[in-house]
């Protein structure tokens, strides 16, 4: 299918040739019949992707802070990796289109195949023949409405929730400062509740338009505009003023207030700058409010992720509902939008609509899209690059996010994997970038079609941590070997699932669980005999609320990232866990929680514990191991230097965590050298245990 991207390092916009997305059970497949460009919004995008280096950083000093900290703790060259990756990946653009709805996902209600549906969200691929779009973010088409004028209902939702913030009715006076797209819908929006609107902007196309759809159109001229708004006003000043221009500049703000009456709410729809007077606000006491996008459950994981609406009487205008409101007006004829469309491009030629967006050559407002009639059930493999002759196994590759395409894969090509058979993600975007980069004969929509392919040997699962045993086992059960980033599982049922399947396999099952192969981990696991006590400290640091640890269905940090450290300190005492007890630290759910200890019993009698901490110091390093046994001391300072009784091991200061060593043992395993699966079936088994004894009240558990 084609999508219309923009490249994050910089470039023009692109159509590319990817393989159709894959949804979940909260979401719908939709085959796209039109979208609208929404001019400013993705401008910006586009302007600032295609900016310097420099640029992005000033205006995304929030990213520069996190790649400072994660240099800090995780070191230079593995932080280039991510930033690398980062530049190397692409923006979907879009947000508001219409469509067929081809699959509807278990979990959505509301929504049938064959139905013609709005759909919206930014980075869903809006314009792209195929969508996978949430269902709350899916509307149902009323009868009689074209899909060209759904496709607007995603923008227009935005000047609606504007217009609901601004707490207006009939009669109320209004003012719309800035008339592009938004601006526009803003102000027929507000007529079409009755309001009296006023538009305000400097170019003449923007006028014109809005006054032919009843506007009262002024063009902005300082005193002689406030005159002739508070003349309209009968002398008191608008009730509401809603700002939808864009642009850096604070004075469109600055000279709000002589428009507004007394208590008069301002509410900014548009990017404007806003270096304000405190002055003329505080006098008339305005109200200043943000609209943050088309409403309530915007941004919310629970909402748009998990598909949990939120009650009307509760919330009466979710954004889902903002959507069904546009759609309504539409269909009674209150709002008219066809007529705000000044060029329309096919998909396959959408890089013009962008080239005429950033020359401003001639005036535009709403630019649409518009696509195939049809599209066939079934698309092809996206064949990439040519098929070589290898004497290595060819590799299937599931999942294509930072991680993967940063680390994982270069310790792939550096074992000596190097025919690489098919890659497939959810979205299809991705795996199109990295097989062109990595080389990947094809590219594919669904992991299925990798695990199918019959070229392919190795499964390398590197996907959301709720798939990954379900993955595992369709896998092992068609004869693949397994590479499976961690965790292996989410359940003991899932767990003994996969231990099934490898056991009736014959296969290889890795597990990347890569510290165990770590340089000093190795070292140290060799100088020791007999029990030890194993004290690790790991100083985390928080995450953002949105991060996928918080995100119940992947785990928590529990099993997504201290599995890590139980899998080390077995490796380090060479024994497998058999007894746990766990405590969580405070507040919200416990298997999320972002404290937490662990003591471990190895079967050989040696003793760890596991401090994890979100709350130190950023400029803490992130892991120390200390190891005392035999009459010895060992400590590994975050996988840079490890020493013995204050003497170093190594002097090498090179942070290695043993991601290549880790990749170069699965591959000798596929040659025959024994694989550790089964210490690696009890480090999730352990972690798993130790998660029930976190929410248990005894606070422990016994390794099965």
């Amino acid at each position: 299918m084609k999508q219309v991207v923009q490249p994050i390092g910089g470039g023009a916009v692109e159509v590319l040739d990817v393989p159709r997305p894959t949804i979940g059970a909260t979401e719908v497949l939709v085959r796209t019949l039109a979208s609208v460009i929404s001019p400013g919004t993705e401008r910006a995008v586009t302007s600032l992707a295609q900016s310097s280096l420099l640029s992005k950083a000033r205006a995304r000093p929030d990213l520069v802070r996190q790649v400072v900290k994660k240099a800090r703790n995780e070191g230079l060259s593995s932080t280039m990796q991510t930033v690398r990756a980062r530049l190397a990946s692409d923006l979907p653009l879009g947000y508001s289109a219409a469509g067929i709805a081809m699959e509807v996902g278990q979990a959505v209600a509301g929504i049938r195949p064959g139905q013609l549906v709005a759909t919206g969200g930014a980075g869903q691929a809006n314009h792209a023949e195929w969508q996978a779009v949430p269902g709350l973010l899916c509307a149902a088409v009323p009868e009689g409405v074209t899909p060209q004028d759904a496709a607007f209902t995603t923008i227009a939702s935005i000047a609606l929730h504007g217009l609901r913030l601004a707490e207006v009715g009939p009669g109320s006076k209004v003012v719309v400062i800035g008339l592009g797209l938004v601006g526009q819908l803003s102000a027929r929006l507000a007529m079409a509740s009755g309001c009296d609107v006023v538009g305000i902007d400097v170019s003449a196309g923007p006028l014109r338009v809005a006054a032919e759809s009843g506007v009262l159109a002024l063009e902005e001229k300082g005193q002689a505009t406030t005159e002739a708004v508070l003349a309209w006003s009968r002398g008191r000043g608008a009730d509401a003023v809603l700002l939808c221009a864009a642009g850096s500049s604070s004075t469109v703000a600055q000279r709000t207030p002589a428009l507004c009456r007394d208590r008069a709410r301002v509410v900014v729809v548009g990017d404007v700058g806003l270096e304000l007077s405190r002055t003329p606000f505080y006098e008339k006491e305005l109200t200043l409010l943000f609209a943050r996008s088309y409403g309530p459950g915007r941004y919310e994981r629970e909402y748009e992720e998990y598909g949990v609406d939120y009650p009307a009487g509760q919330v009466r205008w979710t954004e889902g509902r903002n959507f069904e409101a546009v759609l309504d007006l539409i269909a009674s004829g209150r709002l008219q939008v066809a007529d705000l469309v000044t060029h329309t491009f096919p998909i396959a030629g959408a890089t013009g609509a962008y080239e005429l967006i950033e020359s401003r050559r001639e005036p535009y407002l709403a630019i649409a899209l518009t696509y195939p009639e049809t599209q066939p059930d079934r698309e092809p493999p996206l064949l990439v690059t040519p098929p070589r002759a290898s004497s290595s196994p060819g590799v299937g590759w599931i999942g294509a996010g930072g991680y993967s395409t940063g680390v994982l894969l270069p310790a792939f090509a550096a074992a000596g994997f190097d025919r690489l058979v098919a890659v497939a993600s959810a979205s299809g975007l991705s795996a199109r970038r990295v097989a062109d980069r990595a080389g990947f004969e094809k590219a594919l929509s669904s992991a299925d079609e990798v695990i199918a392919d019959p070229d392919v040997e190795v499964v390398v699962i590197a996907t959301p941590h709720d798939t990954h045993a379900d993955y595992t086992v369709r896998a092992l059960q068609a004869g693949k070997h397994v590479w499976c980033e961690k965790p292996l599982a989410l359940s003991m049922e899932e767990l003994n699932r996969v231990e099934a399947a490898w056991r009736e396999s014959g296969c290889v099952l890795m597990v990347g669980h890569n510290r165990r192969w770590a340089p000093h981990v190795l070292a140290v696991a060799e100088q020791l005999r007999g029990p030890a006590v194993v004290t690790y400290r790991v100083s985390a640091g928080p995450v953002p609320a949105r991060h996928w640890y918080a995100d119940r269905r992947q785990g928590g940090r529990l099993l997504g990232e201290v599995c890590h450290f139980v899998d080390t300190c077995a490796a380090l005492v060479r024994s497998e866990v058999v007894d746990v007890r766990a405590l969580a630290g405070p507040g919200g759910e416990q298997l999320l929680a972002e404290d937490m200890v662990l003591a471990l019993r190895h079967a050989n009698g040696s003793l760890s514990t596991i401090s994890y901490a979100s709350g130190g110091s950023a400029g803490t390093r992130k892991e120390r191991v200390e190891v005392f046994g035999m009459g010895h001391t060992w400590m590994l300072d975050d996988f840079r230097t490890a020493e013995r009784d204050g003497k170093e091991l190594s002097p090498s200061g090179r942070q290695d965590k043993g991601q290549g060593a880790a990749v170069r043992h699965f591959r000798q395993a596929l040659d025959g050298t024994p694989a550790p699966t089964v210490a690696l079936l009890a480090t999730t088994r352990a972690v798993l245990s130790a998660g029930a004894a976190m929410t248990s009240q005894a606070g422990s558990a016994i390794v099965m």
